[in-house]
């Protein structure tokens, strides 16, 4: 086991590990940002910069600092290394630059956009995003595109992560889909117009950390914090059918796959439980979906919640009077 420290935190990680890695398990503000790294997918990360962090020392055996910021989810942790995220003003004025890079070509379509409320990018917009933007060149810009009949392409949302290249890579026989170009010119698309329409497709939509990739079938319906999240499982001989289904009353609005803390997807489903389940029978409810309280998605889901009356506490009142 190695001992690193991440902004005054030491914990213990596997060899092998990154500072990404290490710094998630320790949790809470210190853990970096990552629009591209995504634990369930391979040899993803390192396109975004958002992780870069800084190695005040690089391991107990040299303790040199590595003089350029470095990014977390690709640096393997070292015995006795010293990162400071943070805690140093570098690291945040290069991490708000970053931001504004990955806003250049990003429209304001977050009033009309699915993903609202459940984005990666508004929540690092909100942390670290500036007011105003100091480009005046042309946007990118291009039409929305049909990815077969279940996925919907909006180009001009998309931040080149790569995760649903990687997805659809993993998850299925065959690939169709990529990065095409180069440079600014560089845009997801599939080889000459063919559809993504394989059995587990739909998981780019969950993948992708911006509104990009949306459910075609949920598109424009509802907000996401007007339904409730609820855990439900069914028995499927393709995935292991544990869901995610979003209710309004005893409607299914639309059907994801369960997320983390990092809202990475815990188990992939494929296309007939995400797409064609959407009534209730079709369905064990289990209960609510434990939504984080930060995210706007649980607000007016209220919990039951006993806070004792600093004046006059009425509990305490009733427990002195029946032992009387």
């Amino acid at each position: 086991m190695l001992k690193i420290t991440i902004d005054g935190h030491t914990i213990e990680t596997e060899e092998g590990s990154t500072i990404l890695q290490a710094a998630r398990k320790i949790g809470g503000p210190i853990v970096p940002p990552a629009m591209c790294y995504y634990s369930k997918l391979k040899n993803s990360g390192g396109k975004c910069r958002t992780c870069l962090v800084k190695v005040a020392q690089g391991s107990s055996k040299d303790p040199r600092p590595i003089p350029k910021l470095v990014a977390s989810c690709s640096t393997p942790a070292q015995d006795g290394m010293v990162v400071e995220n943070i805690t140093s003003p570098e690291v945040l004025e290069t991490r708000k630059a970053i931001v504004e890079f990955l806003l250049i070509n990003h429209p304001l379509d977050c009033p009309v956009c699915d993903q609202a409320g459940e984005c990666d990018l508004q929540d690092l917009s909100y942390m670290h995003g500036t007011e105003s933007t100091r480009y005046e060149e042309d946007r990118r810009d291009f039409e929305s595109v049909d990815l077969g009949e279940n996925i919907k392409l909006n180009m001009n949302r998309c931040i080149l992560c790569y995760r649903c290249v990687y997805a659809v890579n993993q998850l299925t026989n065959g690939r169709i889909h990529g990065v095409l170009y180069r440079g600014d010119a560089s845009e997801i698309s599939t080889f000459i117009k063919n559809s993504i329409d394989n059995e587990f497709s739909g998981n780019v939509i969950d993948v992708c950390p911006v509104g990009a990739l949306t459910d075609r079938h949920f598109r424009f319906k509802s907000r996401v914090w007007f339904l409730k999240a609820m855990d439900a499982h069914r028995d499927c001989p393709k995935c292991s059918g544990k869901a995610v289904v979003w209710m309004y009353g005893n409607e299914i609005f639309r059907v994801t796959a369960r997320k983390d803390e990092y809202n990475e997807v815990e188990d992939f489903i494929c296309n007939e439980c995400r797409f064609e389940k959407k009534d209730p029978s079709h369905w064990s409810i289990e209960g609510p979906r434990k939504i984080k309280r930060s995210s706007i998605i649980s607000v007016n889901h209220y919990q039951k919640l006993k806070n004792p009356s600093i004046i006059n506490p009425v509990n305490k009142t009733i427990e002195k009077q029946s032992e009387k």
